[in-house]
């Protein structure tokens, strides 16, 4: 999953976002109404919406040869459920509907609508009430899912081996011994305004980019996904990546309380629920000093990885246990005090601080005893010139400017993306037999102003309310927690934090299941932990669809 969470997530904090937009000027008049003709010429093709495809294929996983049939497309959904009702599940209005009876509006005055695309595998010959399904999506918020369905349990997997920038084209694509074709249907689906989906009306980037009016969107997609292809009776789960855990919490809600839909488990991967313990940009949250606490097991699993630390510890899940009591003990009694923390104290907890992270004691003290995700990032490595992953603290590049406070970019993005958006490219038209003649968008960082306010707050983002709600409404509803220890994008140990203080029953505690790997925020990028991936949710899914009990 490529997301660039640090995009937004400082501003999140305080509930805003801020984007750059870009406009051209022409004053020759004669080219200014060629390029509007060519414009509108490649508007009208790609808002053509193309038929959907529908092609078969064949994987070996766990000793069974799977036989499936795959299906990319895009479903239309409205902006509003008054709207979308009348929308029947091929994108078209309903016979004898309003939208049906009323007379044609030109684009600008019609309601805005998302062609949301996906891509569905299926085994064939599996009874619907027998085979569960799981509907797979990205985050950003911003991104396609073209990550997840190209790295993650898909039935194809992008090799990338290593920690380091792969080469160039031509990339390596396999089949994936650890797809969960075994034991689940699986439906990749992409965010409105991304992959080959298109927004379409007036201000319809408002209707769909923003906390609310996406989650409504993606409930919206899984009604009418599980309409158009009879799967109403079949067990549901929904797995989401970063922003995707956001969308799962507040999902799981909408389908449990507004759509009247059950499901059977939400896995979550590279979990943040609450902005405010982010730690990109805590100092501009003082006197919230969380972000700082829940992320330094990660600044030791990182320095670890790169032999940073003064004494380097044998094995790192026992260390890590040693570095989160600190961190909920004397470190966040330290902070705590804040200007009430003696000199002798501070010297004390500084001098850990250095053991548990390689930074060195002065450079501690300076900051305060404070320091934040960006600027471990460009400290860590800064004596040989080289800045550390974010989205997977293994990977490492050259420091774009040496005299920099923080990182600059995320060598891990920078190392992968590539083979990905290639990849995918190319998988699509020739193997799907998608999307010729359209533009694949995988991300659209830069072009949206996402909404942050959740029902109506303008404060802070928290939607851990949101699951917690649809666990109590339905206690059977289980939840799997999966985090990389090397993740400084959604640290693994404040997903732990936050989900041991959801608000719900004690008795509910039992049905969240905490999983945690020797990988990144792209805990799949590393094959060991991809195989990990695969059986742990399998086991999940088989221990928690209806089906199967």
């Amino acid at each position: 999953m490529k997301i660039f969470d640090r995009r937004f997530a400082a501003l999140a904090a305080a509930g805003s976002l801020l984007f750059l937009a870009s406009a051209y000027a022409q004053n020759d008049k004669t080219a200014d109404k060629s390029a509007t003709a060519e414009k509108s010429a490649a508007n009208s093709a790609e808002g053509a919406q193309p038929a959907d495809s529908t092609t078969q294929g064949a994987i070996d996983v766990g000793g069974q040869h799977i036989a499936y049939t795959a299906v990319a497309g895009t479903i239309t959904v409205g902006s509003t459920d008054s709207q979308d009702r009348q929308l029947g599940a091929d994108g078209k209005p309903l016979p004898g509907s309003q939208l049906a009876l009323s007379a044609p509006k030109e684009p600008a005055d019609a309601p805005p609508v998302a062609r949301m695309f996906y891509v569905a595998y299926f085994k064939k010959g599996a009874k619907a009430e027998d085979r569960p399904i799981t509907f797979f999506y990205n985050g950003g918020p911003g991104s396609s899912t073209v990550w997840l369905h190209m790295g993650s349990l898909g039935p194809k997997h992008v090799i990338t081996a290593g920690d380091t920038h792969l080469p160039g084209a031509p990339y390596r694509m396999v089949d994936n011994p650890n797809c969960l074709l075994d034991v689940s249907d699986l439906v990749f689906v992409d965010m409105p305004g991304t992959g080959f989906g298109r927004l379409i009306g007036k201000d319809a980037g408002k209707a769909f980019w923003g906390i609310d009016g996406d989650a409504a969107a993606y409930a919206r997609f899984i009604e009418r996904f599980i309409t158009k292809f009879g799967r109403w009776n079949s067990p549901k789960f929904i797995f989401g990546e970063s922003y995707g855990t956001t969308r799962s919490a507040v999902l799981a809600n909408l389908l449990e309380n507004r759509y009247d839909t059950d499901l059977n488990g939400v896995i979550l991967l590279s979990q943040i629920f609450n902005f405010t313990t982010d730690i990109d940009g805590p100092s501009a949250n003082p006197g919230v000093d969380l972000p700082y606490e829940l992320g330094l097991p990660t600044y030791a699993a990182t320095a670890w990885y790169h032999k940073k630390l003064p004494a380097q510890p044998a094995a790192l899940e026992p260390f890590l246990k040693e570095v989160e009591a600190f961190a909920m003990g004397p470190y966040a009694h330290a902070l705590a005090l804040g200007t009430d923390l003696g000199d002798a104290e501070k010297q004390q907890v500084a001098e850990r601080l250095h053991e548990y992270t390689g930074l060195p004691v002065a450079y501690l003290l300076k900051a305060n005893l404070r320091v934040s995700g960006p600027e471990f990032e460009k400290t860590l490595q800064d004596d040989s010139g080289m800045t550390t992953g974010r989205l997977d603290t293994r990977f490492s590049g050259p420091t774009l400017d040496p005299l920099s406070e923080n990182a600059e970019y995320d060598p891990q993005s920078s190392a992968i993306s590539s083979a990905y958006v290639a990849l995918f490219n190319d998988y699509v038209r020739s193997t799907l037999k998608y999307g010729d003649g359209l533009t694949y968008v995988p991300e659209i960082y830069g072009e949206t102003h996402w909404d942050f306010k959740h029902h109506g707050n303008p404060v802070s983002v928290n939607v851990a309310p949101d699951l917690a709600q649809a666990m109590k409404t339905n206690p059977r509803l289980k939840v799997m927690v999966n985090g990389g220890y090397y993740d400084l994008a959604t640290p693994f140990f404040a997903a732990q934090y936050e989900d041991k203080h959801l608000p719900i029953p004690q008795s509910l505690a039992k049905n969240i299941q905490y999983d945690w790997y020797e990988s990144g925020h792209m805990v799949y990028v590393r094959d060991e932990a991809d195989k990990q991936l695969h059986d742990r949710v399998a086991g999940f899914i088989k221990s928690t669809d209806s089906a199967s009990q």
